[in-house]
């Protein structure tokens, strides 16, 4: 494995959308019991759902503490791959590294400077210096060069791809002052076309409504493949989320693509609001003499929080009226793959759902 310096698009790469060919998927088993209620049982129980999910096309890594190990391995499907490896948490997403690929098919990662979404101004743990390894390791493991890109705060919900040269991004995580405060919007978007090979980027402002991540963009709209997304969506203009859903409709209505072409956007209603309970406030550890969360804290749900496999698209589902119009509406404008719904409730307690705790690993094969 080469540390590389210099730029993806200087060298022919780009990232690929997540609906292009995979060869396997990364995730991080979860124990940490100040994110995961009650030692992380109904946690892991659920990631092994979402992994399983994934597995039936394409390979699935997880990655595991040593403390962990002879568990994940007992509770996980056979065909998956255990690997053990240190980590402060289990968001495979924005630990592990980004891909990025050449037309020949060749394959290096992008090691992004982690500090767990805003540093020691709004970070949500600490330390995190484990997870900053991540995706250096992730590229020794797979033999693949990886770029040190380091001293460029970023995570990878933060950052939706086209594959065809358009980023999307939402200006409240990006621009937030525990990420790249030296840096200036156009400075950071100079750097995302360098890094992903891109030549546009589409700056919504907002996200998903109490995103403790600043509002990444992968919970609130995604590409289903070039020139279409899906957006969360509420009717209902008393809620918060809606000026937030609105604005990024009329962003997005007035914006073309690297291509030129105009974005159809496919709104996907939001699970009704999803609070903590006293009995999972009760099953968290505190951290640092202070609750991670409390009673009738608000949850960032959504269903754009999904998966896309080589075979299908695993997306979380809530026990909500709207999981089956959810549920239709990707199975719509995904034919060709199974949309697998996995009550998610577990994963989101821990403050994101399925897209962030996976990482697609491209084959550079552009389509299955």
């Amino acid at each position: 494995m080469k540390i590389l310096s210099g730029f993806p698009k200087n060298d022919g790469y780009r990232m690929p959308g997540e609906f292009e060919n995979h060869i396997g998927c990364f995730m991080i088993w979860p124990e940490r019991r100040d994110s995961w209620q009650y030692g992380g049982i109904a946690a892991q129980n659920a990631f092994a759902k979402v992994a399983a999910a994934i597995a039936k096309s394409e390979k699935v890594t997880m990655l595991v503490s040593h403390s962990q190990y002879d568990n994940a391995r007992r509770l996980l499907p056979e065909n998956i791959r255990v690997v053990e490896m240190s980590t402060d948490d289990a968001w495979a997403r924005d630990v592990a590294p980004t891909f990025v690929v050449n037309d020949n098919g060749n394959i290096r990662g992008i090691d992004w400077g982690f500090n767990a979404w805003g540093g020691l101004i709004d970070g949500l743990y600490f330390p995190w210096d484990k997870d900053n390894k991540v995706a250096r390791k992730v590229c020794d493991l797979l033999d693949k060069d990886v770029y040190n890109a380091r001293n460029f705060i970023m995570e990878g919900g933060a950052i939706h791809s086209d594959g065809e040269g358009t980023i999307m991004v939402t200006e409240a995580c990006l621009l937030s002052k525990g990420r790249n405060p030296q840096l200036s919007k156009t400075e950071i978007e100079e750097n995302l076309k360098l890094y992903l090979g891109a030549d546009k980027v589409i700056w919504l402002k907002n996200g998903i409504y109490n995103d403790e991540t600043n509002e990444h963009i992968d919970n609130i709209c995604a590409f289903t493949s070039p020139a279409n997304v899906v957006l969360a969506w509420t009717d209902d203009e008393n809620d918060p989320q809606y000026a937030f859903s609105k604005s990024c409709y009329d962003i997005l209505s007035n914006s073309t693509d690297a291509k030129n072409r105009h974005i159809t956007i496919h709104k996907i209603p939001q699970p009704s609001p999803i609070y903590m309970t006293d009995e999972e406030c009760n099953g968290l550890d505190y951290f640092d003499d202070e609750p991670t969360r409390s009673n009738n804290y608000r949850l960032a749900g959504s269903y754009v929080n999904f998966y896309i496999s080589n075979g299908a698209v695993i997306m979380p589902g809530f026990n909500d009226k709207n999981d089956i119009i959810a549920k239709n509406i990707l199975q719509n404008l995904f034919p060709t793959r199974e949309v697998i719904q996995i009550y998610a409730r577990d994963i989101l307690i821990g403050g994101g759902n399925i897209h962030c705790i996976t990482q697609q690993y491209p084959s550079g094969i552009k389509n299955i």
